[in-house]
C-alpha cells in the first residue's frame, strides 16, 4: 500500500457510491424523526444480530467506561472542508481496526499535524467527503476523533468497504507489516474504544456478528449477510493486507481485553 492509500480501492471516491436518490434515504441527518432512522435500516443493515443481542429497552450487561477521545476540533481547527452533513446509523454492531500506512517513527507530539495530512489527502486527492475513520490511535495510546457527527453517536465511516453501516472504523496511527513492532498502548487504546463502542448494544468484542454488505467491491456480493468477527480486521470485509501482518496478529489480545473491559469472564 502506499502513504495515504487509504481503505477503499484506487478508483473509489466515496464508500458504497450509489446514486442521489438513494443516498439521501440512506444518510440521515441529524434530527430526522425515527422512521427515517427505520428507512435507513431497510436499505440494507440487517437488523437481526447475534445471539447475545440485549432485550430491546434494556440496559446493557456489559457496559465499558468512555476511554479519554481528542476532539476533532484539536487536531484540525480551522483547516475543516465544507462537507455533507453526517450519516448516522442506529447503532454499532462492530468495529473494523485498520492502519493508516503512514510512517511509524513520529513522535506524538507531532500527530495533530499527521492527522492534517491524512485528512487532507483523502478529501484533497481522492475528494473524499470527510476523513474516512471514525477513530486513530496513536502509538502512545491517545485516541482522536476521526470523522465528524459525534463521538458518542454512531456515525457511518467511510472505511471498510461494503460495511460501514452499524460499525466503527479505528485505525492505528502508522504501517504495521509483518515484523513491525505494535506497541501496546496502541492496542491497548484500541480494545479500550471497541469495548466502549459495542458496550450498547451489548456486543462480546471475542463473537461475531452479522452484517449485510452494502456493496459488491466488498468481500461478500450486495445484499450478502456476512458473519464476522465483531472486532475484525478491514482485510475480513475488503481485499486488502490492511491493517497488517502485524497488527492483525494481535487482534485476539484486543478482543480478550476489550471483553474484560466489559466485565465478561470466561
Amino acid at each position: 500500500m502506499r502513504l495515504f492509500r487509504g481503505p477503499r480501492g484506487p478508483r473509489e471516491r466515496r464508500p458504497d457510491r450509489i446514486p442521489a436518490p438513494a443516498r439521501v434515504v440512506l444518510g440521515c441527518l441529524p434530527g430526522l424523526a425515527a422512521g427515517a432512522a427505520l428507512v435507513l435500516c431497510a436499505m440494507g443493515v440487517e437488523r437481526s444480530v447475534e445471539t447475545n443481542a440485549h432485550a430491546a429497552g434494556a440496559a446493557p450487561a456489559h457496559a465499558a467506561p468512555r476511554p479519554p477521545i481528542v476532539p476533532r476540533s484539536v487536531w484540525l481547527g480551522d483547516e475543516a472542508r465544507n462537507q455533507p452533513a453526517p450519516r448516522y446509523d442506529d447503532e454499532i454492531r462492530a468495529v473494523f481496526v485498520h492502519h493508516t500506512d503512514t510512517p511509524n517513527g513520529y513522535d506524538c507530539a507531532d500527530v495533530p499535524g499527521i492527522l492534517r495530512g491524512v485528512y487532507s489527502g483523502q478529501t484533497g486527492a481522492r475528494d473524499w467527503d470527510d476523513i474516512g475513520y471514525n477513530f486513530v490511535v496513536d502509538r502512545c495510546g491517545t485516541i482522536y476523533e476521526g470523522r465528524a457527527g459525534g463521538i458518542d453517536r454512531p456515525v457511518t465511516g467511510a472505511h471498510t468497504q461494503g460495511f460501514n453501516h452499524r460499525t466503527t472504523g479505528i485505525a492505528a496511527l502508522g504501517t504495521f507489516t509483518a515484523g513491525v513492532p505494535v506497541p501496546d498502548a496502541l492496542t491497548d487504546a484500541i480494545a479500550a474504544l471497541a469495548a466502549w463502542k459495542l458496550g450498547p448494544t451489548d456486543t462480546d468484542p471475542r463473537g461475531t456478528v452479522r452484517l449485510v454488505s452494502s456493496n459488491g467491491l466488498s468481500r461478500y456480493a450486495a445484499g450478502t449477510t456476512a458473519t464476522l468477527p465483531a472486532v475484525a480486521g478491514h482485510g475480513e470485509g475488503y481485499q486488502t493486507d490492511c491493517p497488517g501482518e502485524a497488527l492483525s496478529a494481535r487482534l485476539p489480545d484486543i478482543r480478550d481485553l476489550a471483553a474484560r473491559l466489559q466485565g465478561r469472564s470466561g
